[in-house]
């Protein structure tokens, strides 16, 4: 269970949005923040001073990038004493990371694909119920954008449900990674958000892609969400309801009024979804 979760919408707390968050300040724009904890772990000074400021009077969530969930290199059991330091330093309220591969004998530094089988299920399963017991918290898994498939006999849907279902963990559905994938892959993005299992949907993600060429979309967070994945949005408050809500903006900073903006946006959508 998830309890002192977070509500409404929130951003992606990334360093070059700092400056511009100190001078017009979230509390009054935002519900809640995230960050990658890799990113911040053992960081001190200014940086490390403006973060304690803002997790001391926001809700904030962390995003994990480094756990090599999918991998079968031995899990990092430094990293995750690391991690779990700083979850209980700064009271963060939930801990999500990638369904995906990102080591083998070293960091990848990308999120590889996963065979859709069962296999990979059962391990997958078992390292996510690791990682719990060491954090002793859960772990929210996010579907992830992909851009090659691996032989399996699961598609990407029954995959998803199978490891939430053999880990009983939760889902942060990012709707712009099923967005891509269904461009790239050629499946209806609607009928992947309805066939999720609402009642393991603990949070959403929001965010912009790239489009590479006619045939590949390339996810980015390097710009605006666009229209369809707004309506994919609209779609899954409609099927499953309203559930808290990120924008994520890695880089190509706007001015924050814009993402203020985007995330008044969802705020609106969630309130006219709760009509």
């Amino acid at each position: 269970m998830l309890t002192n979760f977070v509500e409404g919408a929130g951003l992606g707390l990334r360093r070059g949005l700092l400056a511009a968050l100190r001078d017009d300040p979230p509390e009054a724009r935002l519900d809640f923040l995230e960050i990658a904890p890799e990113n911040w772990i053992g960081v001190g000074g200014r940086f490390g001073r403006q973060l304690r400021e803002l997790s001391e009077h926001m809700p904030f969530l962390c995003h994990g990038l480094s756990l090599n969930l999918g991998g079968t290199a031995p899990l990092d059991f430094e990293l995750l004493g690391a991690i779990k330091g700083f979850l209980d330093e700064h009271g963060i309220r939930g801990y999500s990371e990638h369904l995906s591969a990102c080591a083998d004998d070293g960091q990848l530094y990308d999120l590889m694909p996963l065979p859709f089988d069962d296999e990979t299920v059962r391990r997958v399963a078992a390292r996510i119920r690791t990682v719990e017991q060491v954090l002793e918290r859960p772990l929210i898994i996010e579907n992830v954008s992909a851009y090659a498939r691996l032989p399996g006999a699961l598609d990407e849907v029954q995959f998803v449900r199978a490891v939430l279902e053999e880990a009983d963990c939760r889902l942060l559905l990012d709707l712009n990674n099923v967005f891509v994938n269904a461009h790239n892959f050629g499946f209806d993005a609607k009928d992947y958000v309805a066939a999720m299992p609402g009642e393991r949907i603990a949070y959403l993600h929001m965010a912009g892609h790239f489009d590479e060429s006619a045939e590949l979309k390339i996810d980015t967070h390097g710009a605006p969400v666009c229209d369809p994945v707004w309506a994919l949005l609209a779609h899954c408050y409609e099927r499953h309801g309203v559930r808290p809500t990120l924008l994520e903006r890695d880089f190509n900073f706007p001015p924050v009024a814009e993402l203020y903006a985007e995330v008044a946006r969802i705020r609106g959508l969630q309130q006219e979804a709760g009509q």
